[in-house]
């Protein structure tokens, strides 16, 4: 099985081509840092090798709603430069979407990206045309908040001045999708004399489709596919690969094709704690012009024909914090400023006690992407607090209403203590807790560890206090921490993350420890 290339929490999926090396840069929305962007030379196998929006000067999203920050990057490639196109979302809920949207340059896919440029606030999902005449092109879907209208404007279109670092001229109106609607995602090629228009409609949910259009002119009329959609499921329920959508093409040096697009794997619930991932398909070019997948039909593959490499698909890790970075694997919420709640000292995670898990400010929270349906996670932890508002512990994350937390705190019957505390999607934010009749007394000073194994649907809460017999806790409906619980499809896009977190809401920053951090997927 090739797909998906990049399981877990990777949407919207940008790909580019240099020489034999391709990238791909995908959404990253409130997790900081900003965009993640991979490397391959096989289209199969990919690894991380930059995050670039990782400086308050490029990205700052403090106080974002969930599921906004960074949607959508595009990536491209001219003369010796990336390029790197972004939104960074301030609103979501409402008539209104805030959306500015900037232009960030390398040299290096992996090096220090330039001071943001900033393009416009028209609408979000923008990308870059680099022309055959050296014009420079900015696309992006347009937000019409007016009552009458349906938000999606279509794909507006605007030249880019390089040197002025601004748009210049008129901005054009070039397409209004088709009747599916929810027109976004822009991309742009010019291919055998045709300006090809590739584009995300349906919503993000299970109606999602990408959908090609062309014109001999780059300003239009363009003319829409006759099959409409490239890649859907939106018409095959029971189909593996769901909400497959929001692509983007490229050549390889033999002249062939593929498409990389948004998809997701529901378990059978319809629910998708995995998020919104990134597949690949091997695309055809026809002898009248249109793009079509390789292996016939609109449906996505699990392995499409063509690409026979075979890919890696353990993510399982295993960190003692014994270097003097936080590894690679892990990120945060919205905040530049991680130095403000953790350091790395003594091969221990330190983690500063900050505001709630609801907060949209500042938490103290790492954590990492979940990557199969089964796996466990472990954590150890040395805590001291003094009060009911310190918590300190491990958390299946995914929003601020979306959670189950295992932690340790202090009461003043009780004393120190083991608890749970779930968010089932409750929009008042409130929380719930599966077992404070019965909660757990630890003795004061012990070294904790702590263990959450999913198995699909369910989690499994337990503790352990030498790390070899453990004891369980709770077992919770695990999928709540997806898309769709809550508000349901469409409302969230991102995805579940497990990790550690620590708060103080007394306000005196108490610490927690963390001697190590596992991740163990189970392929049985």
């Amino acid at each position: 099985m090739v797909n998906p290339i990049l399981p877990g929490f990777h949407p919207d999926p940008s790909i580019v081509r240099v020489g034999e090396d391709y990238y791909v840069a995908v959404s990253t929305f409130e997790w900081y840092p900003g965009v993640q962007i991979y490397h391959s030379t096989d289209l199969v196998n990919w690894q991380l090798v930059a995050r670039p929006l990782n400086r308050a000067a490029l990205l700052d999203m403090r106080g974002a709603p969930d599921s906004c920050g960074v949607w959508a990057p595009c990536l491209s490639y001219d003369n010796g430069k990336f390029y790197l196109i972004y939104t960074d979302v301030k609103r979501f809920d409402g008539n209104f979407k805030d959306t500015p949207n900037y232009l960030t340059c390398c040299d290096t896919i992996d090096g220090e990206w330039s001071e943001p440029v900033y393009l416009n606030s028209s609408g979000f999902d923008p990308s870059l045309f680099h022309d055959d005449d050296g014009k420079k092109w900015l696309l992006n879907m347009i937000w019409d908040h007016r009552p009458d209208r349906t938000f999606f404007g279509g794909i507006v279109l605007q030249q880019y001045d390089e040197q002025a670092k601004a748009l210049v001229g008129e901005r054009k109106l070039i397409f209004k999708g088709s009747e599916l609607g929810f027109t976004e995602g822009p991309h742009l090629y010019r291919h055998n004399g045709y300006y090809y228009l590739l584009t995300a409609e349906g919503g993000t949910g299970y109606n999602h489709a990408c959908t090609m259009a062309r014109s001999k002119s780059i300003f239009g009329p363009y003319e829409l596919d006759p099959n409409e959609h490239i890649v859907t499921s939106k018409d095959a329920a029971h189909h593996p690969l769901q909400r497959n959508g929001h692509g983007d093409i490229v050549q390889d040096e033999q002249g062939n094709w593929y498409l990389v697009h948004l998809t997701s794997r529901p378990l059978a619930n319809g629910r998708s704690p995995l998020g919104r991932e990134s597949a690949i398909e091997a695309i055809r070019y026809t002898d009248d012009g249109w793009f079509r997948l390789a292996s016939e039909g609109q449906l996505a593959q699990l392995t499409p024909p063509g690409l026979t490499s075979s890919p890696a698909r353990d993510y399982s890790h295993y960190e003692d914090f014994s270097g003097s970075q936080l590894p690679q694997a892990f990120q945060w919420l919205r905040t530049p400023y991680p130095e403000n709640f953790y350091r790395i000292a003594d091969s221990k995670l330190i983690l500063k006690g900050k505001q709630s898990l609801g907060n949209s400010f500042e938490q103290a929270l790492i954590a990492r992407r979940q990557q199969h349906f089964n796996f466990t996670a472990q954590t150890c932890v040395s805590f001291n607090p003094d009060s009911f508002q310190q918590q300190a512990g491990l958390v299946c994350y995914y929003n601020s209403h979306k959670f189950h937390y295992l932690y340790l705190s202090f009461d003043e019957q009780l004393g120190f203590h083991l608890d749970v505390m779930s968010c089932l999607g409750d929009q008042s934010f409130s929380a719930h807790f599966p077992i404070f009749d019965d909660r757990i007394a630890i003795e004061r000073g012990a070294k904790v560890h702590l263990s959450a194994v999913v198995v699909g649907m369910q989690l499994e809460f337990a503790y352990s206090l030498d790390g070899n017999t453990w004891h369980s806790v709770a077992k919770l409906d695990y999928s709540i921490v997806s898309d769709e619980a809550g508000k349901g499809e469409g409302a969230n896009f991102t995805g579940a993350f497990v990790g550690m977190c620590c708060q103080d809401l007394t306000g005196r920053d108490f610490e927690a420890e963390f001697d190590y951090f596992s991740y163990q997927e189970d392929h049985a």
